[in-house]
């Protein structure tokens, strides 16, 4: 199979080649995590945060909580992808309606490019979480736009083009409890106001590595084998909730079915940082670096919901294992 890929050539793409010896799919940076356990004054942790590429260099959206723990997003940018600047304030939403922009608090943002402009969203705090929308052309100027949904939902996920002239996002739907409801859903939107069309993509269970709660990451790649999805895939355990980091192919033209899963996770838990923090035992991905000349991943992650760190991969590999692996459901 030789994949081809749709998307932006990224030639200083972060990277690092698969250690001597090392079998996995996914593999970390050397020096993670990327960012520690306090990036700005009274800040306790930078986590679960997008990064795109931006005029020769890096930006992102981050996750940034701080000694009440309450979650707000900020900008931050980077010249190489591993060393970060945050401005010290949070981004301020524009919106001319007041009720679009109240909100309690703001986490988990992922950044997609659709047609020249960067859509944030987040799970957005209005009467529990739902999925908040804003647009910016320069991470400067933010308009908040509606909010996509009804509480409660989560992992807000856009894809990267318009599929049939309709924009597409993934979610998690959930409810007041901690994420008992646990699967991939679809939806679409003329607008980015108005969505329907909801689509079950695929659910929680077996094998036990996902039997607790699934969700998308980073916004899909296009490759010619299908759109090539990362996801979070959460178990539970006698000592809580385990979130491991897997990948599935959806279909081109209807993304809400899965071509093939793969039937294990790519990476677990093990490293010190993902073992020590806030939350143990969390890998989180958001952030999704593709070059598309030749199929490097850069996958930015959360760890124990309390680091930034950085693995890395091949969607060539990673395409191949899923159609040689897949889940049997």
């Amino acid at each position: 199979m030789k994949l081809s890929i749709v998307g932006p050539e990224i030639p200083n793409i972060p990277w690092q080649p698969r250690p001597a010896g090392n079998q996995d799919l996914l593999w970390r940076y050397d020096a993670n995590p990327v960012i520690g356990r306090r990036p700005l004054p009274r800040v306790t942790g930078i986590y679960n945060s997008a990064v795109v590429p931006w005029q020769g260099g890096f930006i992102g959206v981050f996750r940034t909580e701080g000694m009440d723990r309450v979650p707000h997003l900020h900008v931050g940018r980077s010249p190489d992808g591993y060393k970060f600047t945050f401005e010290p304030k949070p981004i301020d939403f524009k919106c001319d309606d007041p009720e679009v922009r109240k909100h309690e608090y703001a986490y988990d943002p992922r950044v997609t490019e659709i047609e020249g402009t960067h859509y944030v969203t987040w799970c957005n705090g209005y009467h529990g979480p739902t999925i908040g929308i804003a647009k910016t052309k320069d991470f400067v100027a933010f308009e908040q736009l509606e909010n996509a949904f009804l509480p409660y939902n989560r992992n807000g996920v856009l894809f990267p083009k318009r599929i049939n002239g309709k924009f597409l996002m993934l979610s998690r739907p959930s409810d007041t409890g901690h994420t008992p409801f646990g699967d991939i859903f679809l939806s679409e939107s003329p607008d980015l106001v108005y969505w329907g069309k909801h689509r079950h993509v695929m659910g929680r269970g077996w094998p036990w590595f996902q039997g607790q709660k699934i969700g998308a990451g980073p916004s899909p790649v296009e490759t010619s084998e299908g759109w090539l999805l990362i996801y979070h895939a959460v178990t539970s355990t006698c000592n809580g909730f385990v979130y491991s980091i897997s990948a599935m192919l959806l279909d081109l033209e209807q993304p809400w079915k899965v071509v093939a899963c793969a039937n294990q996770a790519l990476l677990c838990p093990e490293a010190e940082y993902e073992l020590k923090g806030f939350v143990p035992g969390v890998c989180f991905p958001v952030g999704l670096l593709c070059d598309a000349k030749t199929g490097k991943l850069a996958i930015y992650y959360g760890a124990a919901d309390t680091f930034s760190a950085l693995a890395f991969g091949n969607a060539q590999d990673i395409v191949q294992f899923i159609k040689d692996n897949p889940l049997k459901r």
